[in-house]
Order: C-alpha cells, then sequence, then structure tokens
C-alpha cells in the first residue's frame, strides 16, 4: 500500500491507499503521532459515536449497491468505534482469510477520515468472522506463550495483520514469564514470543 500525496477533486473518490493506516490496530507507535487525535485518557465520545454513523451509512449504501442483506450495529470499545454487519451471507463481504473484511475496514476508514478530518480507527467486523478469528488468535497466542515459558526458546508466528498481531501481543501479555515483539515489514509483519 503506498501513500497517496496528489491532489484529488474535491468530488473524486479517495483511493485505496491512505497514510498510515496499516499499523493502526497495532501497539506501536509511529514517532510522530502523524494524524492522531490529541492526546487524552478518555475518548471522545460523540466523535467515535459519529464515526459510527459515518460508516453505517456508507456501509448501508454499499450493501444497496451489492444487493445483499445485512443488519449494521454500531457500539463504540474503548477507544473507538465498532461497526458490525450481520446477515444471512456475508462470506463474500470477507473474503479469504478475512482478505475482503479487511479491504472494506479501509476504505469506511477512509470514508470517515474524509467526513470527519481525524484519522479513523474503526473497527469493522462481518459475519462474526473477526470475533471468531480474535478467539483463535488468542488462544494462539496462550498456547505459544506457556511453550515458550516451558522451553526459553524464542518462536516466531506467521505473518499477521495489524489486528491479528494486536490480539496476540494481548493474549501473551496475560502470561508471566513472556514477552512478545513484532518484526518485519508489512505485509509480512510477525509477531515473535520470547523469555522476559
Amino acid at each position: 500500500m503506498t501513500d497517496s500525496t496528489g491532489d484529488m477533486p474535491a468530488d473524486a473518490t479517495p483511493a485505496l491507499a491512505s497514510p498510515d493506516l496499516a499499523g493502526a490496530d497495532e501497539p506501536e507507535t509511529d514517532g510522530g503521532g502523524r494524524g492522531r487525535r490529541a492526546s487524552s485518557d478518555e475518548p471522545d465520545l460523540a466523535l467515535l459515536e459519529r464515526e459510527g454513523d459515518i460508516a453505517a451509512d456508507y456501509l448501508e449504501a454499499l450493501l444497496d449497491i451489492a444487493d445483499l442483506d445485512g443488519d449494521i450495529d454500531i457500539d463504540v470499545e474503548g477507544s473507538r468505534a465498532a461497526v458490525s454487519i450481520v446477515g444471512a451471507d456475508l462470506s463474500k463481504l470477507v473474503g479469504e482469510d478475512g482478505s475482503t473484511l479487511e479491504a472494506l475496514q479501509e476504505l469506511t476508514r477512509l470514508a470517515v477520515t474524509r467526513d470527519t478530518g481525524a484519522r479513523s480507527r474503526l473497527m469493522l467486523d462481518i459475519g462474526g468472522h473477526r470475533a471468531r478469528r480474535r478467539e483463535e488468535l488468542a488462544a494462539l497466542g496462550r498456547r505459544t506463550a506457556e511453550e515458550v515459558a516451558s522451553s526459553g526458546e524464542p518462536h516466531r508466528l506467521a505473518a499477521m495483520t495489524p489486528f491479528e498481531r494486536k490480539v496476540v501481543h494481548d493474549a501473551v501479555a496475560e502470561v508471566d514469564g513472556v514477552r512478545s515483539e513484532s518484526e518485519g515489514e508489512e505485509p509480512e509483519r510477525r509477531v515473535v514470543v520470547l523469555r522476559a
């Protein structure tokens, strides 16, 4: 994914690329805080609710265009808006290994950013895919952390998306005597679990 730096007419559709969104789900810094909300212990609830509303409108239009049925649920989870599409068969919107879901999340974030002027960390789930994946990854993280704590040998996991890495980091943090870090460049960035 490359940065979009050229000027676009006001009515142009945003490009698929967006500055610094790839790592938005990881507990790592980007050095300068570019495009982030002003730091605060309390999330701006009104802004997060507005993000959810904008995302819901965007996704509703997308479902209409694709002639797909689905209900949209909006919530705020911690410091981010969370939007879920639930319905009968939404597998086309999830894609292989969630690839279409990831792309739709980025497009939805771009739509929200365009309207609010603030970088969005919105989380999109479709048909419960991300929730199921979170459970699988949390179990993988705990299991790997316990193996590393026992053997002392570092373990490198397969390449993952920022969302997936964050879930694994959180699970590893719950196990005493181990730590985790990310290494590599997108799209081959992966979690390494080591003894603390």
